[in-house]
């Protein structure tokens, strides 16, 4: 298993593209004002346009500013499924065909969805 992408969602983009960029030195793939790519070796890093900044705690927002939802990629999507349902994880989206790919999504123990694509081949 290899990390494949990550997804952080952001309030302000150009803030979001000049941080990773200017100051990490992150190589730019592409932008627009919902969806910008960084170039990370074998994975990506994505920016998207979110909600406001990170909420309160206590207060829950998958898509608020500040979260992140690592994508992993594996070659048999229905075993690896089995095996964390079988470890109790709780499963939020089962293997779905979403968008060309088949998806599954898993809570993590603080509560972090973390997304698994079927590798194609």
């Amino acid at each position: 298993m290899k990390l494949n992408y990550a997804i952080v969602f952001v309030s302000d983009m150009d803030r979001s593209v000049k941080y990773y960029r200017d100051l990490f030195g992150l190589p730019l793939k592409f932008e627009t004002p919902e969806w910008t790519e960084f170039s990370t070796g074998e994975a990506t890093l994505a920016l998207h346009k979110g909600g406001s900044a990170r909420q309160s705690e206590g207060e829950s927002d998958a898509t608020a500013s500040g979260q992140c939802r690592p994508g992993l990629q594996v070659g048999d999507l229905d075993e690896l499924h089995s095996r964390l349902i079988g470890n109790g994880v709780t499963c939020v989206q089962p293997p779905t065909n979403s968008f060309g790919a088949r998806i599954a999504q898993y809570l993590d123990p603080d509560g972090l969805i973390v997304s698994v694509g079927e590798s194609k081949g």
